[in-house]
């Protein structure tokens, strides 16, 4: 009996509990499934318990009959009283690589065939009861162009396995034109897709949340155009495998650009809300945005490094010290209209993590419940006029101007550019640096590289907004004509694969974004003017672009509204190490011998 303890199967508090002893290889375990979580604890020969590993069946990817090998490549040994378990394995506490997953695997031997048999059928059965919102099947469009030119092989070599191991079906398309996922996804019929895939970098992302947006505004009969109205939350859920140039969006929400991470998040359902900026001219519908939109220093550099792609992702870094030894500030007048102060800051020191409570009491201010069961109310709506309160003015000359509905942290700025935005709280922070010194200016952007505080500066200053509007000193509208029409025709020229920008007089659901070098006629038939003329021009030019997640925007004059949850991405946000490692079922007992499947 000491070799064999009983099988046992009892209802506690309405969960399942099955407890018998396994091997993994000559060592003996007590095995438990319990409530949540799928446990083992080592034995020595006295049977006292050792080190417990705890993995909570959520995060369980998939549970096999024998020994299995996923990489390389599959491999299967039947062997009849063994059972092989898949799940999310963490990086150990306190790694310099946070947030990164990888596939745990162990595998167990019973006693009998029939232990096994019952062992695989409990963990099954719990699996499909404790993860319901798992995807089944998935549309994955892959940039074989993007970053590295690696999304094909990142996809086959690291996420299908993944996919087929946890039983998920998919359906890949490789792109081979800009906004052909858009495309896709506004046209196709997606009945029985769970999720939709990019394998690829922010512009690739772009795509498949202006399509699924897109679509979603149709069928629910709203115009994306008008700017004061509530737009429809998207049930289909977006999933992102990082493999671009730049990453900003994975980063900020996973907490770290690796594919298996990604895929895993993917795999066991995992939901995020995500807060949408829509930017529009006049009565047109621009653009979207989740990280950044920005005016001067960032719109700037897009503008440079758009002429060097040649060189890849270190055109960025080439393109920043360029745009910096020019020195150039803008002026112009920025509207905002305040988020309620009561509810977050962006200077309140705090991080919006996995689980964050400000996001998750947005959403019942967000989305108020009419008499007619709808998310939303004709009189509550997040925009309502009555409550919209009133518009603040700032004008002067600005060094750069930028509006992130979430941290946008990236490897090389960790903390990013507001580090206590948040995710799905229906707020963007407006960040506006005004006209300063270079040395100060060098001390701000220094500052997002490091843990110090970049708005404790005297030339900066941020606000916590759901609106934005941005206007120009009256007589420069001409200026803004000829520059905005010079750097997108140059990269629609040089460029012809890119996304254009889009015309102002036709929907973005319907239609390829037209640049203005097809409206306008050719850059031949006007003086021409380097952009990087701060140094090496008498005159430098009075406006800038915008830069909008990555893309430059046609117009400059323009207004921004944040649409809180609008769409939902395969992630939980950024995990706290302190909390996760918090997790073991029984941690006030556990005295440090409880460790949640770390390497």
């Amino acid at each position: 009996l000491t070799n064999l303890l009983l099988f046992i199967l009892a209802m506690e508090i309405n969960t399942l509990r099955v407890e018998s002893s396994l091997w993994i290889g000559n060592q003996r375990y007590r095995a438990t499934l319990s409530g949540w979580y799928f446990s083992w604890t080592e034995l020595d020969k006295k049977n006292r318990e050792k080190k417990t590993v705890s993995v909570p069946v959520a995060e369980v990817i998939g549970v096999e009959d024998g020994r299995v090998e996923v990489q390389p490549q599959k491999k299967v040994e039947d062997t009849d009283r063994e059972f092989t378990l898949f799940y999310v394995k963490r990086s150990g506490r306190g790694s310099s690589q946070k947030g990164l997953w990888s596939l745990g695997r162990t595998h167990f031997r019973c006693p009998s065939r029939d232990l096994r048999d019952q062992w695989v059928t409990q963990l099954r059965t719990a699996l499909k009861t404790h993860s319901p919102s798992r995807p089944h099947k998935l549309l994955v469009f892959i940039n074989p162009f993007g970053g590295k030119k690696r999304g094909k092989q990142i996809y086959h070599s690291l996420v299908a396995p993944l996919l087929e191991l946890a039983g998920i079906s998919s359906h890949v398309v490789v792109t081979e034109r800009a906004n052909q996922a858009r495309d896709h996804i506004l046209k196709k019929d997606l009945t029985g897709f769970d999720g939709v895939v990019c394998v690829g970098g922010d512009g690739m992302f772009s795509e498949l949340l202006h399509g699924v947006i897109g679509r979603t505004q149709q069928e629910a009969g709203l115009s994306e155009h008008d700017s004061s109205g509530v737009l429809q939350s998207c049930d289909l859920h977006i999933g992102i495998i990082p493999a671009g140039s730049t990453d900003c969006v994975c980063f900020a929400t996973v907490g770290v650009n690796d594919p298996v991470t990604s895929a895993l998040h993917i795999i066991i359902g995992d939901s995020q809300p995500l807060d949408v900026c829509a930017v529009h001219h006049k009565s047109s519908l621009v653009r979207y945005s989740v990280s950044l939109v920005g005016y001067g220093f960032y719109g700037d550099v897009l503008a440079e490094s758009e002429r060097h792609r040649w060189m890849g992702p270190l055109r960025y870094d080439y393109a920043g010290c360029m745009v910096y030894l020019c020195n150039q500030s803008y002026q112009g007048t920025v509207q905002f209209l305040r988020a309620d102060p009561g509810l977050s800051s962006p200077r309140d020191k705090t991080r919006c993590l996995s689980g964050c409570s400000v996001c998750s009491e947005s959403k019942e201010r967000l989305f108020p419940l009419s008499d007619s069961c709808s998310l939303y109310s004709d009189k509550l709506s997040q925009y309502s006029e009555q409550s919209e309160g009133e518009w603040t003015s700032v004008s002067g000359r600005f060094k750069s101007i930028s509006l992130t509905c979430m941290s946008s942290s990236c490897p090389k700025s960790p903390l990013g550019l507001s580090p206590s935005a948040h995710l799905a709280d229906g707020t963007g922070d407006l960040i506006l640096v005004r006209d300063t010194n270079p040395l100060a200016f060098l001390t701000y952007l220094h500052r997002h590289t490091t843990s110090q505080d970049q708005f404790d500066l005297p030339f900066v200053e941020v606000h916590r907004v759901k609106a934005v509007r941005f206007s120009l000193p009256l007589g420069e509208e001409d200026e803004e004509d000829e520059r905005t029409e010079q750097n997108i025709e140059e990269g629609v020229m040089e460029h012809p694969d890119k996304p254009c920008v889009q015309s102002p007089s036709r929907s973005i659901s319907q239609q390829h974004l037209a640049g203005p070098a097809r409206e306008r006629g050719t850059p031949n038939n006007r003086k021409k003017r380097d952009f990087l003329c701060g140094l090496c021009c008498s005159k430098p030019p009075a406006v800038s672009v915008w830069n909008c997640d990555g893309e430059l925007l046609p117009h400059t004059e323009i207004s921004c509204r944040v649409h809180g949850q609008l769409v939902r991405l395969y992630a939980r946000g950024i995990e706290d190490e302190l909390r996760i490692w918090g997790l073991c079922e029984d941690s006030r007992n556990c005295n440090g011998k409880c460790v949640l499947h770390s390497q």
